[in-house]
């Protein structure tokens, strides 16, 4: 069975999350947030945030062991690009692209899901 988390709006660029979300890809949940802790990757708090929060709703709303959790699939998308501009030499104008992410993770035991 899964649970999964999903993460918004984050403003970081989707290639910085991806970096962190490949060191945790099919660890263990207590694992990866150890390994979370201490990396010094900002993307690395946000990352560890939803991996907390998945495993919470794996037990409070599936009643799965929180010791067999482990993630199952991770993955960053891109959201929507804010879009700025930047004042430059002779009056001219360049444009800076805020990017922001888009995080799902799922957790799971393991186990199959019992047909209702």
């Amino acid at each position: 069975m899964e649970a999964k988390a999903v993460e918004k709006f984050i403003r970081m660029s989707p290639r910085k999350l991806r970096y962190v979300a490949d060191m945790v890809r099919k660890k263990d949940v207590n694992k990866a947030v150890d390994l979370l802790t201490f990396t010094p990757q900002k993307g690395a708090l946000v990352v560890k945030k939803a991996i907390m929060s998945a495993a919470a709703n794996a037990t409070e709303n599936h009643k799965m062991d929180e010791d067999l959790l482990f993630i199952s699939r991770i993955f960053v998308n891109e959201g929507p690009t804010l879009k700025r501009f930047r004042p430059r030499a002779r009056g001219r104008a360049t444009k800076i692209r805020k990017r922001t992410s888009h995080l799902m993770v799922y957790v799971s035991d393991g186990k199959e899901e019992e047909a209702k």
